[in-house]
């Protein structure tokens, strides 16, 4: 076999090789096949009593008969009776491939076999009975701290997982500072990781895996405990990574599968549910989710009375926008925290954003911001060169960096491109209403450029500029909540509805 080849096999006499890429496709082309999981089952024994594990512990350390029987599906080990365990099945006949480059989700809800999976990848499960086969270094963000020693410092860690991965100390000892920056943890580096929050342990174990040159990284939601700025970074980085390398990320969330994957699985009860394109099989887990919910919550049901004979009674218009702003008040409005000129960026250098600020209409720069709220925007930047036909202009992205909203200058000085002189300062201002946002953190990136939109050159872009936080309860679905000035319901006599045609 192999020897960058990995495999994990029970019960599978059979095996003969391991699977191989398309003859006629080139090595690092996304044909290349580097995770195939066939027929893949985890079975874990529950006792029925702390006796009777004892029990099965002694019979199995006594020496074996040849001729006592072998439990089925699992060599080598003594029959053990039925009635002192139960079998429960993580998962159950899972098949599936991954290719070079490609991002593969998994969602499921809890108990349904996510991690499981993702352990018998790493290689720190066996499986049952099945096959998993890996071409590559695998490296994993399953449960946070899993490999640190939290006794050792930092460094000590660092250098630790990095050989748990494969690298040679010396090799480890090039990368240290660049692990160092990456986790930017500062002096705690140097102090035990038993003193670190949950992010710092997510910081530098991400940077670990970030310098190991993994062909496979897998994700078990540990992005969830990292704040905005470090999130983001991570989202640059695995799209970077993907250009080269295989992803498998798990998640609770639709809206991250569908953004970060093109293929996901649905796991339940073990067993897949689903497979293929991230938006599909996120759609079909979100409807079964919201059904077995309504199943535990209670559902209304359609007819009854009231649907037959109709009610005459009319809901008051209420002045929603009023309403939503009352609310928003009584609770928490989005805060804005002060412009960060040192966030990360790129560009040409030849002008930079020296800041962002948002105003109310006696142009007070605001800290906080109701949603629906109408406000001003300002990005102002400073020219080294002289530049011609400007662009200013910002996006609003979340946790994962996607992008919610934004705009630029482009549309409306397409008449009248913008020329800035070098030692000009260059200001846009944009006139909105705030929307309503989830619960969570936001930034705003904002850039200036020169062309227009579909060649321009990038002088300045700052990924997180301005940071947002929402503590809005009132958006349940959905990634952006528009405030509706009014919202009207009646009730009364079933009347005809008229079809496309104009008649009943």
């Amino acid at each position: 076999m192999n020897q960058i080849d990995r495999l994990h096999v029970e019960a599978d006499p059979s095996y003969a090789s391991p699977p191989t890429a398309d003859p006629t496709a080139e090595a690092g082309t996304p044909t290349e096949l580097v995770v195939s999981v066939e027929a893949l089952t985890k079975v874990f024994q529950i006792w029925k009593s702390p006796r009777a594990r004892l029990w099965n512990s002694l019979v199995r350390s006594a020496p074996r008969d040849a001729s006592a029987p072998i439990e089925a599906g699992v060599k080598g080990e003594r029959t053990v009776h039925r009635e002192h365990h139960e079998d429960f099945f993580a998962l159950r006949d899972v098949s599936f491939q991954m290719r070079r480059g490609e991002a593969l989700g998994v969602i499921g809800r809890n108990g349904s076999g996510k991690s499981t999976l993702l352990q018998l990848l790493a290689g720190t499960l066996r499986p049952t009975s099945g096959s998993v086969h890996v071409r590559g270094r695998v490296a994993a963000l399953l449960e946070l701290g899993s490999g640190f020693n939290p006794e050792f410092t930092g460094r000590e860690n660092v250098f630790l997982n990095a050989a748990l991965y494969g690298l040679s100390h010396q090799e480890t000892r090039a990368r240290f500072e660049s692990i160092a920056a990456f986790a930017d943890i500062g002096d705690f580096i140097e102090q035990p990781v038993k003193t670190y929050s949950s992010g710092m342990a997510l910081r530098l174990a991400f940077a670990v895996v970030a310098h190991v040159d993994a062909d496979v990284l897998i994700v078990d939601e540990a992005l969830a405990v990292g704040d905005v700025f470090f999130v983001q970074k991570c989202m640059r980085w695995l799209a970077a990574f993907r250009e080269r390398g295989t992803l498998l990320f798990v998640t609770h969330q639709a809206a991250d599968l569908s953004a970060l994957c093109e293929r996901a699985i649905w796991l339940r009860d073990g067993r897949i549910a689903d497979i293929g394109e991230a938006k599909r099989v996120a759609q079909r887990y979100l409807a079964y989710f919201n059904q077995e919910s309504s199943k535990v919550t209670g559902s209304s049901r359609f007819g009854g009375d009231a649907a037959r004979h109709g009610s005459e009674s009319r809901a008051p218009a209420i002045d929603r926008r009023a309403l939503v702003l009352a609310c928003e008040r009584e609770r928490a409005d989005f805060r804005l925290y002060e412009f960060d000129p040192e966030g990360e960026a790129y560009g040409t250098g030849l002008a930079r954003i020296v800041g962002v600020r948002v105003l109310d209409a006696d142009s007070q720069v605001r800290t906080t911001v109701d949603g629906g709220e109408d406000i001003y925007l300002t990005v102002t930047a400073h020219a080294f060169a002289d530049l011609e036909d400007v662009i200013l202009g910002w996006v609003l992205k979340n946790r994962l960096g996607q992008y919610i909203f934004g705009d630029n200058t482009y549309l409306t000085t397409r008449g009248q491109p913008v020329k800035a002189p070098a030692g000009s300062q260059i200001e846009a201002t944009f006139r909105f209403r705030m929307p309503l946002l989830p619960r969570g953190s936001y930034v705003i990136a904002p850039a200036v450029a020169s062309g227009d939109l579909e060649n321009h050159v990038q002088h300045h872009w700052i990924h997180e500029a301005l940071l947002i936080e929402s503590t809005h309860v009132y958006v349940h679905r959905g990634m952006v909540a528009l405030p509706m000035d009014e919202i009207r319901i009646s009730v009364g006599p079933a009347q005809p509805v008229a079809s496309v045609g104009g008649t009943a």
